[in-house]
């Protein structure tokens, strides 16, 4: 692809992804990094809950999931407009920052109130470090490749999810709850912040990409206020898009405070848990590499509607299966890894497609904004729902709704269109 020219002693700048190869690497290396913090809490953080602090309701246990989800939400948001006064780059190595103290606290907290803190925490550094990748990477790579990039980027965090989750598993069985299994955090945070350090920021991409299209309309608000309008409910595809991530979500925030209890009340030790915990991020994200391609050459709206269909099938499993727990955790484990990794990335990309570049930032902003949501959304309502009619009727309700999202998706998504 062509390029501009650049001032003297400096790089010219060029949109692709073969072109801008190591700083797109570098910077997939560092959401590996991101995943794997996040993926400390995925199988031991609700069993600490109920087994070291004795909490006695599922509410209580899923709060952390609730923190972090409100926290992650509100950073997304807010880290649309914060791209306006700062470069993406100061803004990944400020969510390293915040995720500094997160492993200790995970490890050695005196109170289950530590651990909601940390979650606080943990959610301004996903919010931050996720949201900037993202954008980076979309960035570099241009329009046409849109849907590759979110796949690979996506595809490295939610990678490291499944196997940090897998990992701890297996530590938890050898060392128990706390401190090891939190420990490995450590590296994560060191090398995501040292590589954060050495990456090129990316403004003069956005640039270079501002000048190939068309201004806004005169007139045209771009601002947060308005884009979040826009994109939240006046637009009827990034509507679309923003319910359907919302509700994905919601799916992870409940499997995964319910799963580990489910699946222990049926037997299963915390090294199962910990296989099932693992395999389905590990699905979800080696998937969203195939799938963001798929996205490039077949379009957003089917990826979209059918993974949400499929999630829900991945429920109705969870439940039919579970005389056999292993093998119900299992298949439901890879079958929502599948249909998730078909969504991810073609969320991310139909936002792009129908955001213009000056508000692109904000539009992604409000997208993850409601997005992240989804996890405090499906800890509460997994919360009430467990500890009012069982932990079943939850994961009922979890396929009905993940359905219901497909459908308004097919409704509401239109195909790409030039902004």
């Amino acid at each position: 692809m062509t390029g501009t020219p650049a001032p003297a002693g400096e790089r010219p700048v060029h949109l692709g992804l073969r072109e801008n190869w190591l700083q797109f690497t570098l910077l997939v290396v560092v959401n590996a990094c991101v995943g794997g913090l996040v993926g400390l809490e995925r199988t031991t953080v609700p069993l600490i809950g109920s087994e070291t602090f004795g909490l006695a309701s599922d509410l209580a246990v899923f709060s952390f999931i609730i923190a972090f989800g409100l926290t992650k939400a509100m950073t997304n948001l807010a880290a649309g407009a914060l791209t306006a006064r700062f470069h993406r780059r100061q803004l990944l190595i400020a969510g390293w920052l915040f995720g500094v103290p997160v492993p200790f606290a995970l490890a050695w907290a005196p109170s289950w109130g530590w651990i909601v803190a940390a979650n606080v925490l943990l959610g301004l550094n996903q919010g931050l470090t996720w949201s900037m990748t993202v954008n980076m990477k979309i960035d570099l790579v241009g329009p046409a490749r849109r849907g590759l990039a979110t796949g690979l980027n996506e595809a490295a965090g939610y990678c490291a999810v499944g196997g940090v989750a897998l990992l701890t598993g297996y530590l938890g069985t050898s060392y128990g709850l706390r401190p090891v299994p939190e420990l490995i955090g450590v590296v994560f945070v060191a090398a995501g912040l040292g590589l954060s350090l050495i990456v090129r920021d990316t403004a003069a991409h956005v640039a270079l990409e501002l000048s190939r299209h068309p201004r806004p309309a005169p007139g045209e608000a771009t601002g947060l206020a308005a884009t979040f309008a826009r994109t939240s409910w006046r637009d009827r595809s990034l509507r679309g898009a923003s319910q359907a991530g919302l509700v994905n979500n919601l799916n992870d925030g409940l499997t995964w405070g319910v799963f580990p209890l489910l699946f222990t009340q049926h037997g299963l030790g915390l090294a199962a848990v910990g296989l099932i915990k693992g395999l389905y991020p590990l699905l979800w994200g080696l998937g969203q590499i195939p799938t963001g391609h798929l996205a490039d050459r077949l379009g957003r709206k089917p990826l979209i509607v059918t993974g949400m269909l499929v999630q829900a099938v991945a429920f109705v499993l969870a439940l039919v299966l579970l005389e056999n727990p292993l093998l119900a955790g299992v298949v439901s484990a890879v079958v929502l890894g599948l249909g998730t990794a078909m969504v991810y990335p073609a969320l991310i990309a139909a936002i792009s497609d129908h955001a213009h570049p000056s508000w692109r930032a904000n539009a992604l902003g409000t997208y993850r904004f409601w997005r992240d949501a989804g996890y405090a959304v499906g800890a509460l309502l997994a919360g009430i729902l467990a500890d009012t009619l069982g932990l079943t009727t939850t994961v009922v309700a979890a396929a009905v709704l993940t359905a219901a999202s497909g459908l308004l998706a097919a409704r509401w998504i239109t195909p790409r269109q030039d902004v």
